[in-house]
């Protein structure tokens, strides 16, 4: 009698692995975070967007920069107002948002937002060390 529960035991264990299981994992992930990763898992990071043409460039060195970082920037160019940029990346639910504009490019500084949340000025270096801090020992 013991030889066949532990064949039958044998057989269940064969076929028991479920598929789909990382399916599973990473929808009750997005859900848990109703889409909004935190900074370490978010596909894309941040962006960058520039307020009009004339900081394309310094737009383009503070994405350059973050990238050498290792963090995952997109850059956002468009001539578009930055409201209409501000609410369209706020509905990704895009970790942070960097803003760009004369006064920022004059004075080497970047404006920031979390989620909807204005941090102010800092320095690329400030902001830098701020994210590191954010991420997880690896």
């Amino acid at each position: 009698m013991w030889q066949k529960i532990t064949a039958v035991s044998a057989r269940l264990c064969c076929t028991a692995p479920s598929s789909g299981s990382l399916e599973r994992f990473l929808g009750i992930l997005i859900e848990n975070h109703a889409g909004a990763f935190p900074l370490w898992l978010a596909p894309v990071q941040m962006v960058v967007m520039s307020i009009t043409e004339a900081q394309v460039d310094y737009a383009n060195e503070v994405a350059t920069s973050l990238r050498k970082h290792g963090f995952r920037v997109e850059v956002d160019l468009r001539n578009e107002k930055i409201g209409y940029k501000i609410r369209e990346h706020s509905l990704q639910k895009l970790p942070y948002q960097i803003i760009v504009g004369d006064k920022e490019k004059a004075d080497g500084l970047v404006a920031v937002r979390a989620r909807g949340e204005d941090l102010g000025q800092l320095t690329l270096d400030a902001f830098v060390a701020r994210l590191l801090a954010e991420m997880p020992e690896a």
